[in-house]
């Protein structure tokens, strides 16, 4: 898969979800960009959450559809296989987040379009050769790394860790569970850098119909009437930064795909074309938020207090952009959406993250929760001493090859008797690396008593079926042997080298 020689990124005007508008939008940018999709392609799009709590935060299906028929418009007698692929956020089934966001119905209607559960497929090693990589290999599942033809499908939208998640971003999906948490942390924005030597996508399309600002998983509508298509995703990226108002160099995965060489981030490079100028496209996202908040200033006004310090490789950045603050502010939103009255039943918490070494506001009665292996802290609580020490071990001593999934019913257990046993006492450590958005859900579904999401009695039916499909794939792979695979560097699986590393 080489790069493209002339990046072009297509801006078009598409204000509604019409899956026939859609698809001729999709078939003429194609043609634009003289791409023909063949072999097996696969779609990648962005399917973190859906339902009636996420109507925002997923890649639409009208949108989905309009792209699929698309591709086969242009590439009907060039591809050998066409596919949707995803995993979902972390510990809910896929098989849930397909049949909820509207992609089965979707699929239903197109025959042949075959469906991969990125949790479910066997998982292959990618070997990592360039001088800046966080490990020497990481796993990708197999639908991808043999893909010939590989469409990057997103949503546009904020993101809590990594300031937005466009095309780059997307990537988190092509990893399961237990790979995708290993460095997500505050260097999450190199593991993303890294994954852009799995694989590059000839083509992108990204639904900007109706874009999400200022969070991930619960994101507030904006919007924005736009198809963008292109062929570079370190120029897409930047052209969606710049639409709006942001220096793509600011967001350090887009920065570092560029030095790697990627692409280029100076829109000097890019060719832009469509029916909406640059400028007018600006002027459609005028406004549009962000979502990196520190997470002290996020819970200011509320019933939670926050307390955030460095994380343990102070070199690479003074706090956790990737790990637990962003996990917990993208908790107690599903919360706030789950469960009404969540502000006015939490209780007085405290919640401390990094190296902290300032004072903690504690009264008698409150509850302080020390979040993450780095948490460590020393003082009063209570009238009482208390250390906490870092127990945060460096990543060198994580093995992708060991790593497991995280079972959400074993958090649930787990999570739920650590709290209790420390019902009497003024603090409880949560360990992990980070501590997922899931198990945060949990900590402060216990202690304030709130409405829990996944016992939910409209979600428990198709939550159980989909986890026991999970579970049950996974086992046969296990049994038959179909978990792992091995296929070479970026230069040995016969692809271009980008400049940078040549």
């Amino acid at each position: 898969m080489k790069l493209p020689i002339e990046p072009k990124v297509i801006i078009r005007d598409c204000k509604t979800y019409d899956v026939g508008k859609i698809r001729t939008i999709v078939r003429e940018g194609l043609e634009e960009l003289g791409l023909v999709p063949f072999g097996r392609t696969l779609v990648k799009p962005n399917l973190v959450a859906a339902g009636d709590m996420f109507p925002h935060a997923h890649t639409r299906p009208e949108f989905a559809e309009g792209v699929l028929r698309a591709l086969r418009d242009i590439g009907n007698a060039t591809m050998t296989e066409l596919a949707v692929g995803e995993r979902c956020g972390i510990t809910i089934p896929t098989r849930m987040m397909f049949e909820q966001s509207g992609f089965d119905a979707v699929l239903s209607r197109l025959p042949g379009v075959k469906r991969y559960l990125f949790e479910e497929v066997p998982q292959v090693e990618i070997s990592l050769d360039h001088p800046r990589r966080l490990r020497d290999y990481v796993f990708t599942p197999e639908p991808v790394a043999r893909a010939d033809f590989f469409v990057n499908m997103p949503k546009f939208k904020a993101h809590p860790w990594t300031t937005v998640t466009f095309s780059m971003k997307n990537y988190i999906g092509i990893q399961d569970d237990r790979h995708r948490l290993i460095d997500h942390d505050h260097r999450l924005n190199e593991k993303i850098a890294d994954l852009q030597f799995i694989i590059q996508p000839q083509f992108i399309a990204i639904d900007a119909i109706v874009a999400g600002e200022g969070r991930m998983l619960t994101p507030i509508p904006f919007d924005m009437g736009l198809v963008i298509m292109g062929n570079s995703q370190v120029a897409f990226d930047a052209v969606c930064s710049s639409i709006i108002g942001l220096d793509p160099r600011s967001v350090d995965h887009i920065r570092l795909a560029e030095e790697y060489g990627f692409g280029s981030a100076d829109l000097d490079t890019v060719t832009i074309t469509g029916d909406v100028s640059l400028a007018q496209a600006k002027e459609r996202a005028k406004n549009f938020r962000v979502g990196l908040v520190r997470v002290e200033k996020y819970f200011e006004g509320t019933n939670i207090s926050a307390y955030a310090g460095p994380p343990p490789e102070t070199e690479h950045s003074d706090y956790c952009w990737g790990g637990c603050p962003g996990a917990i502010e993208e908790a107690i939103e599903i919360l706030r959406i789950y469960d009404s009255e969540c502000d006015t039943k939490m209780p007085r918490l405290h919640v401390v993250f990094g190296a902290y070494d300032g004072p903690i506001a504690h009264r008698p009665g409150e509850k302080v929760i020390f979040i993450g292996d780095c948490a460590a802290w020393q003082g009063t609580l209570a009238d009482k001493p208390v250390q906490i020490r870092n127990v945060y071990q460096d990543r060198s001593t994580r093995d992708p090859h060991g790593a497991k999934h995280d079972d959400i019913y074993k958090k649930m257990a787990v999570t739920t008797a650590k709290l209790a046993a420390s019902r009497n006492k003024s603090h409880v450590r949560l360990e992990g690396c980070p501590v997922s958005v899931a198990e945060q859900v949990l900590a402060l579904v216990t202690l304030a008593g709130l409405k829990n999401p996944y016992l939910a009695p409209d979600q428990i039916v198709n939550f159980n079926r989909g986890y026991m499909g999970w579970r049950s794939r996974v086992a046969l792979n296990r049994l038959f042997g179909k978990r792992y695979q091995k296929r070479g560097t970026f230069r040995e699986r016969g692809q271009a080298a980008p400049e940078a590393l040549a």
